[in-house]
């Protein structure tokens, strides 16, 4: 355990970037080297699930993010979904304010009526402007208090290159973020897996059974001629300049690139193709655990049940460089001091991946069931029971 201890309060120092190391980001950084995204003001480079990158340049500058903003807006809105606030078949009345937007949009009217579903897919396939203040309006009541929850939901996954003033991505002075900002956005993005049902579509139609029937192809033009690509968000204004933030899985590795600044959209989708092979290239992706391994069964003395289960809160995947080949990990965990009442989801622990001396991830731990406490009563028939069954001797 002192052993243990003391890797962890070395990890800053000692964890490397599997696939291309710290040191070696440092120095592309500080010789301000930009070899993946070489026409981008800023550029960066991810894989999904441990949050590894593998790749940045100027990750960190504040720059205007236009319609890749609407990756956040999407993501409250997905957020809103799952917790009933509103339903995929609930139709939402267009309001004058939302109607009004210009840039890219689906052409909806003052008081239509348009379903969750279909204006989610007017956000994710065709950057509408309309649609994302439409559903923002019957989220938060306006677009104001949206944006707000945007600016809390940036704080509350700790990123601190961003501000929005709107939830579309228009230019506005002090609405910024950067690449890495971005990347992170999209990266809570997709475990709303729902959403690359619709992010991945190339071309599709609303309104198809009426008149004002609208043809959407996607902003996104490497869904249709990448393959693997499924996602997520283009965005263009004349301050942002071309910008992308885009999605690829392959072999069970799911990797985010994101650039800003480009100067046309073929070198933006050209560069961003090229970081994505980059990644594929580089490093592969080791499950060591899934989200349903009991790492550990723990007895809890005042519980209802005798016996819970010990899970890591996701998959626990490990990145390897190819050209090193495969690793063969283990891991160790740490309890915390807990007891009854504690509920799936609650943090009780944290799981350390180790390769020799190394900690290479730490995943946080939690239990895999809800267990109460035990009332009086409950706990004196827990404590007869253990006694005739001989657990408890004099």
């Amino acid at each position: 355990m002192k052993k243990l201890l003391i890797f962890i309060s070395i990890i800053s120092l000692l964890m490397p970037l599997m696939g291309i190391s710290a040191e070696e980001v440092k120095k592309e950084n500080n010789t301000n080297s930009n070899i993946l995204a070489k026409n981008a003001k800023s550029a960066i480079l991810l894989e999904e699930s441990t949050g590894e990158i593998l790749y940045e340049f100027n990750s960190h500058e504040k720059l205007e993010p236009a319609s890749m903003t609407k990756m956040m807006s999407l993501l409250l809105i997905m957020e809103a979904i799952e917790k009933g606030v509103i339903s995929w078949d609930q139709k939402i009345t267009v309001s004058s304010n939302a109607s009004s937007m210009g840039g890219s949009q689906i052409l909806l009217e003052t008081g239509e009526q348009m379903s969750v579903d279909d204006l989610v897919k007017g956000i994710s396939i065709a950057s509408g402007n309309d649609a994302v203040v439409a559903l923002a309006e019957a989220i938060a009541g306006t677009e104001e208090n949206f944006v707000k929850m945007m600016n809390d939901k940036v704080k509350e996954l700790g990123l601190n290159d961003t501000n929005f003033k709107n939830c579309h991505g228009l230019d506005e002075e002090g609405h910024y973020s950067s690449a890495y900002d971005m990347a992170h956005i999209g990266r809570e993005l997709v475990r709303h897996e729902k959403i690359l049902e619709y992010s991945s579509i190339y071309e599709t139609y609303l309104r198809e059974e009426t008149s004002k029937k609208i043809w959407l192809v996607n902003t996104n033009k490497l869904v249709r001629f990448k393959e693997g690509v499924d996602g997520l968000k283009t965005g263009y204004t004349e301050g942002a300049g071309f910008c992308l933030t885009a999605t690829m899985k392959r072999d069970g590795m799911r990797v985010i690139a994101t650039v800003m600044g480009e100067p046309d959209s073929g070198t933006r989708n050209s560069e961003v193709s090229s970081m994505l092979d980059y990644a594929f290239a580089q490093v592969g992706i080791k499950k060591l655990l899934s989200k349903n391994s009991v790492v550990e069964k723990i007895n809890l003395s005042k519980a209802k049940i005798d016996e819970v289960g010990i899970v890591p809160v996701k998959d626990v995947n490990i990145l390897y460089k190819k050209v090193d080949g495969e690793i063969t990990p283990t891991y160790e965990i740490k309890l915390d001091d807990f007891s009854a009442p504690v509920k799936v989801g609650d943090i009780v622990g944290k799981l350390y991946v180790m390769n020799n001396n190394d900690i290479l991830n730490q995943v946080d731990l939690t239990v895999n069931e809800d267990v109460k406490k035990c009332n009086l009563f409950e706990l004196y028939w827990k404590y007869l029971k253990n006694i005739l069954g001989g657990n408890i001797k004099f």
